[in-house]
């Protein structure tokens, strides 16, 4: 081997070594934190731990903080049951059945929650292949069908500070996902609905849409990709008009072996995402930088603020996990 051949592979190892140097896991509370880079020091306290709240769920999705009534609503989507907890009165049930009627799979309860403007709880339904809200007890529908339609099953959704509701429907409510007889739309797509109840689709090119967020200046629409085929975030520019340019891919996971795909998400106040994906809660700064993963006991599906907005809840599989933080997020 030539000398100078031998100097570039030591240098090679000895980048890679030190890319990696940092990295490191430590146990806290109820799973563990990965460090991969020191800027995630000042968004995950030095002391952080990861808290189990309650458990003995069949799936839990879709948590919102309700800040009118000061406690955490989230979706048990294979009990058909939306759950509140509050730190001083615990767990309570708010809604069962949220679907009613006969169906080939387990995933009929809602998924992603919502809080409108006015404090009214909006449900991304799977069994009913709808979006809906609860206003004064009552179900109102917003959107089921686009074009005469039915919409696939709506999972999770974003709001614009104009009032539109940006939401993506992939097919994981019904039993047959793409396949499946019942299945009238042939995509899985991204939409936005306007105040007014007007549905318009933005995007009909992405596999599995699922977790959405928006950056803290709405100029970039996070939307993940839980397509096993595929696991990537996407990062699509947002016009002026609230319309979407053409999709980059924000972060690529196809190469992970941990349980998991590219799940719920949200954006704290400097643009970092905390992103469910394989293993944990992956956080990245605004630029694509994975800088470390949060790890529950059990894998994450989605995550919201809670609190004073400091507080990360996971709903991860059978548990209720939250880890308080040294930055916040938005609480709708």
């Amino acid at each position: 081997m030539k000398p100078h051949s031998s100097f570039l592979i030591i240098t090679f190892i000895g980048l890679l070594l030190s890319s990696n140097a940092f990295a490191q896991t430590s146990a806290a509370g109820a799973g563990t934190l990965l460090r991969i880079d020191p800027a995630m020091d000042a968004l995950v306290p030095a002391d952080a731990r990861i808290e189990k709240l309650s458990g003995g769920f069949a799936f839990t999705e879709g948590p919102v903080w309700h800040r009118r009534f000061g406690h955490l609503m989230f979706s048990d989507l294979r009990s058909n049951a939306i759950h509140i907890w509050d730190d001083a009165e615990g767990l309570s049930t708010f809604m069962q059945p949220v679907f009613e009627g006969e169906s080939e799979t387990s995933s009929v309860g809602s998924n992603g929650l919502n809080i409108d403007s006015q404090g009214r709880l909006i449900l991304m339904e799977h069994g009913n292949r709808r979006v809906s809200r609860i206003e004064n007890g009552n179900t109102v529908v917003l959107a089921d069908n686009y074009q005469g339609k039915r919409l696939n099953s709506p999972n999770d959704s974003a709001y614009r500070s104009d009032g539109w509701l940006y939401f993506t429907d992939p097919p994981y409510g019904l039993a047959g996902l793409e396949d499946d007889p019942a299945r009238e739309l042939d995509f899985n797509g991204i939409y936005r609905l306007s105040p007014d109840g007007e549905l318009e689709l933005l995007e009909s090119g992405q596999t599995r849409p699922n977790g959405i967020a928006f950056s803290p200046d709405e100029r970039t629409l996070y939307v993940a990709n839980s397509d096993a085929e595929n696991k990537v975030w996407m990062a699509y520019p947002v016009r002026d008009d609230g319309t979407l340019g053409t999709g980059r891919v924000f972060f690529d996971v196809n190469d992970q072996n941990e349980t998991g795909a590219a799940d719920g998400l949200k954006v704290d106040v400097d643009g970092n995402l905390f992103a469910t994906g394989p293993g944990g809660v992956w956080i990245f700064d605004a630029s694509g930088k994975h800088l470390g993963t949060i790890k529950p006991d059990e894998v994450p599906a989605n995550v919201a603020w809670g609190d004073d907005g400091s507080t990360l809840y996971m709903t991860a599989r059978t548990g209720l996990y939250r880890i308080r933080l040294s930055t916040s997020g938005k609480i709708p």
